[in-house]
């Protein structure tokens, strides 16, 4: 039981806001897996307002190359030599931008890229469910933060932000 203690706090959040954010998005139509993956991003960019900075970013700058390559196909060529042509160069674009700090985080665009073609270019469906498992990660962090100063019985403190993976 040591070793769960300390993340029964996160379990518990991660676990009842899954469950909610599931009802929500089916009843609303929405596209429930992609917002997993935003999610996981979150905590895999690290946590905190950087992972929440830094996986949105990843992610929307791989669905707007997502994009871009969707567009290529619509109106130059559907070939698949020009497909794994601009799947090519998109790659090569998602590990530079990685320059910039706030795209540092290369998973995340290729993330982006991928929900975006998991879902058959579905733009605005993407970019809601996008935000919405970001939101999820930060909300999720600071509840379970707050739980776990419950089971540990201490004064709720603010859970401090990670050092993103890069």
């Amino acid at each position: 039981m040591n070793a769960v203690k300390p993340l029964l706090g996160i379990g518990i959040s991660v676990g009842v806001l899954a469950g909610i954010w599931t009802y929500a998005s089916v009843e609303l139509t929405l596209i429930t897996w992609v917002a997993f993956v935003a999610w996981a991003c979150f905590f895999a960019a690290g946590g905190g307002t950087t992972g929440l900075a830094k996986g949105l970013a990843a992610n929307v700058a791989g669905i707007f190359w997502g994009w871009v390559i969707s567009q290529g196909i619509e109106n130059i060529s559907a070939s698949t030599l020009a497909l794994a042509l601009m799947v090519t160069v998109v790659g090569f674009i998602l590990c530079v931008e990685a320059a910039l700090p706030l795209l540092s985080f290369i998973p995340g665009g290729f993330a982006g890229t991928a929900v975006f073609f998991g879902t058959g270019f579905d733009l605005s469906g993407v970019l809601i469910a996008v935000v919405a498992g970001a939101l999820l990660g930060i909300v999720s962090e600071r509840l379970g933060a707050l739980i776990q100063s419950s089971v540990d019985g201490r004064t709720p403190a603010h859970a401090p932000d990670a050092t993103p993976a890069t």
